[in-house]
């Protein structure tokens, strides 16, 4: 089989699991829908898409129970049973899993969710960082500090902010000073697709000082097909920096674009090869 017609299988069977989410259709399903063994199905889905049939599936749903727990009039009761699902406790995980809260967060916008927020000075500019009480979501670099802290307060409308300091911000502030084996010490409160958070967990196994490219990721993570997915991946990341996206370039040896500025991204990977020269 051709890799037009692999490609034409694929398409059909997203399309498929799009239409019919609600019933959430098994692997067999799918696959018979597109005429293949779900073994072949199986690994095919997850080459071409970065992801399994099932948490592809699952992603769709809860982007469906997303919007729909905007509404005012929904509960969670009903997001459950019109996205397919057989109880509020799949739904609960999914949330958990996917997005880093609960449904209940989710749908009251934050509400009784407190993130403490600072800026802070660094070697490459002001940054903004909050956290949660269970870690570090957010840490972008800023030109414009109300612009950035109007983005965070968008993401949680309901939830209370407090200019404050904690020890999960100063912990990975020092990072910017410090050697960076001590990144095991730093708690991440992270959402995000399965596809994206593997794809965050495969940047921190690169060395500070090193750079990869898209492919040599996307084949670190067992998706060789997916350098492009996982560009995309690396473009959601939510905290510069400590998840360093800055190390991946193009194959050709361009450093290509960065959320926070190709200047930035350049004299990042410049201090970074320094100090782990310095080391050696």
């Amino acid at each position: 089989m051709s890799s037009q017609q692999h490609y034409e299988r694929i398409a059909q069977a997203i399309d498929y699991i799009q239409q019919n989410f609600q019933q959430q259709p098994q692997l067999d399903d799918v696959a018979a829908y597109v005429h293949l063994s779900p073994a072949h199905f199986q690994r095919l889905f997850t080459e071409w898409v970065g992801t399994s049939p099932k948490k592809f599936l699952q992603y769709i749903s809860i982007e469906y129970a997303k919007k729909i727990l905007k509404q005012d009039t929904t509960s969670i009761l009903d997001a459950t049973f019109e996205t397919g699902l057989s109880s509020t406790s799949r739904l609960h995980d999914l949330f958990i899993q996917i997005e880093g809260m609960t449904p209940a967060e989710y749908k009251n916008g934050g509400q009784n969710l407190t993130i403490h927020y600072h800026f802070a000075e660094t070697l490459f500019g002001q940054v903004l960082i909050a956290s949660t009480d269970k870690g570090i979501c957010a840490l972008t670099f800023v030109d414009r500090a109300s612009e950035a802290l109007a983005q965070l307060k968008a993401q949680f409308p309901q939830a209370a902010f407090n200019e404050q300091t904690d020890y999960f911000q100063q912990n990975a502030l020092a990072l910017f000073q410090k050697d960076q084996d001590q990144f095991a010490e730093i708690k991440l409160h992270l959402k995000g697709t399965p596809f994206q958070l593997k794809v965050w967990q495969s940047l921190l196994k690169i060395p500070m000082g090193q750079l990869s490219t898209y492919g040599e990721l996307a084949h670190a993570i067992d998706h060789p097909k997916a350098a492009r997915a996982v560009g995309t991946a690396i473009g959601r990341n939510p905290v510069a920096f400590l998840i360093p996206c800055h190390r991946v370039i193009q194959s050709t040896g361009v450093f290509g674009g960065y959320e926070w500025g190709t200047t930035r991204k350049t004299a990042l990977i410049g201090w970074e090869g320094v100090q782990a020269h310095a080391t050696i």
